[in-house]
């Protein structure tokens, strides 16, 4: 049976699935714990409670209808702060085959349909192929500070993306 790999937009348990996603990347690969997890699902459903299709983004990957993917365009202050990119996130078996790529397409398009002037997202030193793809689509490091809105200390790094 061929897979199929369709992105689309809310899907049922998404929730849940992304923050899962987030949860086990983030543990396995950099120690944070359920101070992180519990963030991602409060934020992401404080996000879908309040999302609005004219001005927000939410598109998930999806195999075999299972979410293996997102990203979301946060726009409730794209005309003061910017459009926040956020829950960009791969599962490993998707991550290598350009998908990554395609989600930030979709996102980087509906922000400039929408003529949003500005995209920035907030990310830590030390993610080098989120980092590539984030340079590859013309965002630059714009701040740099220690931190701990993840739960532990890191090198807090904004990138962000004009579009006028």
């Amino acid at each position: 049976m061929v897979k199929k790999v369709e992105v689309t937009g809310y899907v049922p348990g998404s929730i849940g699935r992304i923050t899962e996603l987030h949860a086990q990347y983030y543990f396995q690969n950099w120690g944070f714990g359920k101070f992180f997890e519990a963030k991602v699902a409060t934020e992401l459903s404080a996000f879908l409670n309040r999302f609005d299709e004219y001005r927000d983004g939410l598109w998930t990957l999806c195999l075999d209808n299972q979410v293996e993917g997102s990203i979301v365009i946060d726009g409730v202050k794209a005309a003061s702060e910017g459009a926040h990119l956020r829950w960009f996130i791969l599962s490993a078996k998707m991550r290598g085959q350009g998908l990554g790529n395609e989600l930030m397409e979709k996102a980087v398009c509906f922000c400039r349909e929408h003529q949003y002037h500005h995209i920035y997202l907030w990310t830590f030193e030390g993610l080098d192929a989120a980092r590539h793809l984030y340079e590859k689509f013309g965002f630059r490091l714009v701040e740099e500070q220690t931190g701990e809105q993840w739960g532990t200390t890191v090198n807090e790094q904004k990138f962000a993306l004009n579009l006028k």
